[in-house]
């Protein structure tokens, strides 16, 4: 030992550029002291060497990392998520005792959390799945964090969170989301709506671009026009940034010399597998997944470049008013995958027990994280307004705000299919929209189908009960066990 003993009152454990930004943002903050271990001590000693101001109390050991944290130990756990995060919480469990917490601030699947969660509280250790949001700059400067975790784990963590969490009009961006793996599991919804975010921006910049004949400079500032009205968003903001941005190698733009195969870390996969498995429609962030997925075959792509397409050359007539139209499709698809995360949160808290406050969620999300945006704030109003709220689109800001926007967006979309051009984030958002509002949907002759080749049965609009017709007999109708 070098003097160390219960001298920090937070540790992180991983000390790659999330792990060590975290923790430089935790040393920086009045009343934090950090310890630090990374299972190679030359990663520590580096993050040493490199910011000496930050004070941090070096360990070369699991046993000296936790001699060197006051009781209840507190450490964040920064490594890939699966089975070195296995690893690390097997190494900290023999060295920690009853009422210290374990955090897992990494990007782990939910499911997961729930089980090491109570794995861990059987030896009277809290564990905790945090989500971080904000990449790199956010872990050092301030990002939006969601821990889940016990109550008592809260009353520690809590104020070491709010530490270091970004503040959008004077509030931390970070609240205890609920129990077990609530935290990782709204991580997820978010991300989720991050890939339908970007899908969307990217579907508006390819619109603009092949309608109007733009250049990717004149593209950034019609995004950086938007970025001062209710579209305000990092998103929006950083999208200027790149359609800037020239390749130094070439002289183009940059945009145009990056190779148009999206990749993926997983998160928005399960956000689509979770909805799947919870009968929730989330039509939206599921095509910005399966673009990026359709992106990244150019085997597929290059066999199928010489199918027919539209016949006619594809003209805009009003670049302006198309560019309008453009901007009110994104906002009003905008809108549609925000409401399909948040019926995916209040599935999800249905389903695993979570009492999570919605209008909480989103404002967190303010700053700090990729989603953050000025309208969110206009979610946390709609959940104060009815908490009950049993569809994000349908509160009075967003009625209207889709009202004033649903036939541009349907000029949008038909443009698209006319030209060929895929949109399947914008479309598919549309098509989840009329369908929410239709006054009768085609699901009843599904119901036949059904009945017909499975004996599934139907329920009637007339009087109650379940049915069955005798296919295969006189066709007679029965009463019938309901086999939805």
């Amino acid at each position: 030992m070098s003097g160390n003993e219960a001298q920090a009152n937070i540790g992180v454990v991983g000390l790659a550029v999330m792990g060590s930004n975290l923790a430089r943002n935790l040393a920086s903050r009045d009343g934090n002291t950090v310890a630090i271990f990374n299972r190679s001590y030359e990663k520590t000693r580096g993050v040493l060497d490199a910011h000496p101001e930050a004070g941090f109390l070096p360990a070369e050991t699991y046993r000296e990392f936790a001699d060197t944290l006051a009781k209840p130990r507190t450490a964040i756990i920064m490594v890939k998520a699966g089975a070195g995060t296995d690893a690390v919480i097997d190494e900290l469990v023999k060295v920690f005792e009853p009422g210290d917490i374990i955090v897992d601030g990494g990007n782990a699947l939910f499911t997961d959390t729930i089980r090491r969660e109570k794995a861990v509280r059987e030896t009277g250790i809290n564990f905790v799945g945090a989500g971080i949001s904000g990449g790199e700059e956010g872990a050092l400067n301030g990002p939006s964090i969601m821990p889940g975790g016990s109550d008592e784990s809260w009353v520690t963590l809590g104020p070491i969170l709010k530490s270091i969490a970004a503040v959008a009009e004077g509030e931390p961006c970070v609240t205890h989301v609920g129990h077990d793996g609530a935290g990782h599991f709204v991580k997820m919804i978010h991300n989720g709506i991050e890939y339908a975010d970007m899908q969307l921006i990217a579907e508006a910049y390819d619109l603009i671009r092949r309608g109007t004949g733009k250049s990717p400079a004149e593209i950034a500032d019609i995004f950086a026009e938007w970025n001062r009205g209710e579209l305000e968003s990092y998103l929006i903001e950083i999208t200027a940034e790149v359609l800037r941005q020239v390749d130094a190698a070439t002289g183009e733009p940059l945009v145009d010399v990056i190779l148009d195969q999206a990749g993926a870390k997983g998160t928005g996969a399960w956000t689509v597998q979770t909805a799947l498995d919870l009968g929730i429609p989330v039509s939206g962030i599921a095509e910005a997944v399966f673009a990026r997925s359709l992106s990244s075959k150019p085997a597929q792509r290059a066999a199928a470049a010489t199918l027919p397409g539209p016949s006619a050359a594809w003209t805009v007539d009003d670049p302006d008013a198309f560019v309008e139209d453009v901007r009110r499709a994104l906002y009003a698809s905008k809108i549609v995958a925000y409401s399909q995360g948040f019926d995916e949160i209040v599935a999800g808290a249905a389903e695993y027990g979570w009492s999570i406050q919605k209008g909480e969620i989103a404002k967190i999300w303010r700053g700090g994280c990729i989603i953050r945006a000025q309208f969110l704030n206009r979610i946390t109003e709609a959940y104060a307004d009815d908490p009950s709220l049993v569809a994000l689109l349908t509160a009075p800001y967003f009625r209207d705000a889709l009202a004033a926007s649903q036939e541009s967006w349907r000029r949008v979309v038909v443009a698209a299919a006319q030209a060929g051009i895929p949109s399947p984030a914008f479309s598919s958002s549309l098509a989840y929209y009329d369908g929410l509002r239709a006054d009768r949907l085609p699901a009843a002759l599904v119901q036949g189908q059904r009945d017909f080749f499975g004996a599934h049965t139907y329920k009637r609009v007339d009087r109650d009960g379940t049915f069955h017709t005798q296919w295969s007999g006189d066709r007679t109708e029965i009463e019938a066990q309901d086999t939805h």
